[in-house]
């Protein structure tokens, strides 16, 4: 009876302890939020005038939202609590001209700057913020930078609270990180979870290394503050990945040395200047490693040059892999446009390629990033006739890349594939329509040009193919088989 009773207290303990060690390694948020909360601040917008409704929420929900294949429930919250399709408040009471709650922002200057997303101001007319104690001000938008997604605001106001700056660099995957935010307008919600990664592109906002996390985001809390467990602001809560509409474990925030950056540009001169190298870039698969003559995948794929810009002026090559820039490892091609971003323009830096299965510096000055339209306009840039080849050896059908089949390219040579059987080209993701402009870092002139290279290729080997697929550079790894 004694041993059955010290055995149910020896338990018993063991549970206590448990218990006790459990919520001792869980963090306490509470003073973090105490000390943060009241310069994280409300951002509502107006319409422009003459506009029915500023279509900044749409924007918003749009950033959110996934409606095909939305569960119903998810559907019906949306409704009542999300933006209309009119830019409406959903089933939020609201008086007549009430502006609509979009998102979130936060104070880093006691005189009234403030720090949003971009897509919460973008087209907007009046920008009202609201803070904590129930004060509202009208603010001035400063500057905002659609790359980025970052806005900066100012309001007439002194001695406000302020949030301190720390260092995204210095965050660590699984560290604990918190978010405070207006998700469907419910002002002042906090959320926390841990740094699921660092460092993430995003196929719409290349110029950004996200900070990816499990922090509960939804609409609203965009322009909100992450902080790590110091009270530190490290990021901006932008967006999140979600299937269903709502969230799923995958929120991403900009990282605040990133924003910092932005922040000083905006504030000085209105805008954002970034460096611009003008190449079209794509991963290193496993196959184009070995054709490349590579010992494992990494770099920076060079899939096109663009013309007059610093990569033509430096003699960067189509074909070329870079490995290193500025004395940084590049790992993916998606390391590579922030950090070409975050260049000084006029700054004379090295980059390291591997061409030709050799290892080669390229110095190249780095100049400012164009439009959007303008870089479009070049990219689109660019042997007529109706010749025509079949190699049996690839499996495929060209004809001459002429002028007559629109193909915007056509002055840069290269045949036109218009079939493709079963085989190596098939294998190697070559389709129809494509045009084959490069075949192991030989130029493709014409159909005559490419019977003679196709026949000349080694029998086994990996070689790299570059082609145009709808305008886009691709490069593919085809496998060449015995002749």
């Amino acid at each position: 009876m004694l041993k059955q009773r010290l055995m149910t207290w020896g338990v018993g303990v063991l549970f206590i302890l448990s218990t006790t060690l459990t919520h001792a390694q869980l963090p306490d948020f509470t003073k973090l939020v105490e000390a943060n909360g009241a310069a994280v601040v409300n951002i509502s917008t107006g319409a422009k005038k003459g506009k029915v409704s500023s279509n900044a929420p749409e924007k918003e929900k749009r950033r959110f939202r996934n409606i095909p294949g939305m569960p119903e429930e998810l559907n019906e919250f949306f409704k009542h609590f999300a933006p209309d399709e009119d830019g409406g408040n959903g089933g939020l009471e609201e008086g007549p001209g009430a502006a609509n709650s979009l998102g979130s922002g936060f104070i880093i200057s006691r005189d009234g700057y403030i720090v949003t997303n971009n897509h919460v101001v973008d087209d907007a007319g009046e920008v009202t913020v609201r803070l904590s104690d129930r004060r509202e001000f009208v603010a001035k938008v400063i500057g905002t930078d659609k790359r980025s997604d970052i806005a900066l605001l100012k309001v007439e106001a002194n001695d406000l609270p302020v949030l301190k700056l720390g260092s995204s660099k210095e965050l660590k995957v699984g560290e604990w990180v918190l978010a405070i935010g207006s998700p469907f307008g419910f002002d002042h919600s906090v959320t926390a979870g841990i740094v699921s990664a660092k460092g993430r592109s995003l196929p719409s906002d290349t110029y950004v290394p996200f900070i990816q996390t499990d922090v509960a985001i939804n609409p609203g809390n965009s322009g909100g503050p992450l902080f790590n467990m110091n009270g530190e602001v490290v990021g901006i809560n932008s967006q999140i990945y979600s299937r269903t509409g709502g969230f799923m474990g995958l929120s991403f925030a900009i990282p605040v040395d990133m924003m910092v950056s932005v922040v000083e540009q905006l504030k000085s001169k209105g805008k954002v200047s970034r460096g611009w190298l003008g190449v079209l870039i794509q991963d290193v698969t496993r196959e184009l490693a070995e054709s490349l003559g590579m010992d494992k995948p990494r770099g920076a794929l060079v899939a096109k040059v663009l013309p007059d810009s610093p990569a033509q002026n430096a003699d960067f090559k189509v074909g070329d892999v870079i490995v290193s820039f500025a004395g940084k490892d590049i790992d993916h091609s998606s390391d590579l446009p922030p950090l070409v971003g975050m260049s000084p323009v006029g700054s004379n830096l090295v980059a390291k390629v591997v061409r030709n299965r050799k290892m080669v510096d390229v110095n190249v000055m780095i100049a400012e990033l164009p439009s959007e339209e303008d870089i479009q306009a070049s990219n689109g840039k660019g042997g007529s006739g109706n010749k025509s080849a079949t190699s049996n050896r690839l499996g495929l059908s060209v004809v001459e890349n002429d002028k007559e089949r629109g193909n915007s390219e056509s002055n840069e040579g290269g045949v036109l594939v218009q079939k493709v059987d079963s085989g190596p080209a098939r294998d190697a993701g070559i389709r129809k329509d494509d045009v084959i402009m490069m075949i192991d870092n030989t130029k493709i002139k014409d159909v005559r040009h490419f019977k003679d290279v196709v026949t000349g290729l080694e029998a086994g080997q990996a070689v790299p193919v570059l082609i145009h697929r709808r305008g886009s550079p691709l490069f593919l790894a085809l496998k060449v088989p015995a002749k």
